[in-house]
């Protein structure tokens, strides 16, 4: 009678890790999805300004989720299979196929972290000479429509105020035609509506682009970190139940 308790027992320990590793797959597969289309949003829709940043980091850790994400929703499928036939050699390529997402969010995770704390710097150093250099100058097309995109998004004008503009390659070229602004700055655009920089005209006293982008991309890359570290977490989650039905499988005689 013990014995067959025991079995009894056993099975009943099986059943109930199966049910939670379908729990799980579920929850995982919704993680996967949120994180490639926190992915591909953050490239699809931002991906003008990453002209504007010095360094790659910020488009790295969205191809890093993008990347993840559709593991995350192939491998939910494939840990679904794994617990329905109850092998233990498709149990192990789940186990691994989790590891190895698990570290490819968590280094988007802490990727994103990282940038987060040096990017006010990175933007105070390279954002005002990447505008008043590039600016509309030969093969610089992208910095340009970005730029114009960035004053008109956020209602600002120059990287701190609208007078940066003034020791711009642009604004001191005859190509500026006598504009002491861009027309991106104008509230209404005009053709060579960035000859008058009064307030009434110009984003003048609504602060300059620097603080805004910064606010911005931080909200984005917390974002990304916390989706890419949530997730992750989750997998750990996910690897011990496969560890313990792994186990459970093993000891069973058949």
């Amino acid at each position: 009678m013990s014995a067959a308790y025991k079995d009894d027992q056993e099975d009943w320990l099986t059943v109930c890790l199966k049910y939670l590793l379908f729990v799980f797959n579920f929850l995982f597969w919704v993680g996967g999805v949120a994180v490639l289309g926190v992915g591909v949003w953050t490239l699809v829709e931002k991906s003008d300004y990453l002209s504007l940043l010095a360094s790659s980091t910020f488009a790295v850790s969205a191809y890093i989720l993008i990347l993840a994400g559709g593991l995350v929703v192939v491998t939910g499928f494939l840990g679904c299979c794994a617990v329905i036939r109850e092998q233990k050699s498709c149990l192990s390529t789940y186990f691994f196929c989790l590891l190895f997402i698990f570290l490819i969010e968590l280094v988007a995770g802490v990727l994103a972290y990282v940038y987060y704390q040096r990017l006010s710097e990175e933007l105070k150093q390279h954002l005002n000479q990447t505008m008043n250099d590039n600016y509309a100058q030969p093969g610089k097309e992208a910095i340009t429509l970005a730029v114009d995109r960035l004053q008109q998004d956020f209602k600002c004008c120059g990287s701190n105020n609208s007078h940066d503009w003034m020791v711009s390659v642009y604004i001191s070229s005859k190509q500026a035609e006598g504009r002491v602004v861009p027309d991106s700055c104008c509230k209404t655009i005009t053709l060579h509506c960035g000859k008058r920089d009064h307030p009434s005209n110009i984003y003048k006293v609504e602060g300059g682009c620097i603080t805004k982008l910064e606010h911005f991309l931080a909200d984005h890359l917390l974002v990304i970190g916390a989706v890419g570290i949530g997730v992750a977490c989750l997998q750990v989650c996910g690897m011990v139940f496969t560890s313990c039905l792994y186990k459970r499988i093993k000891m069973d005689p058949y």
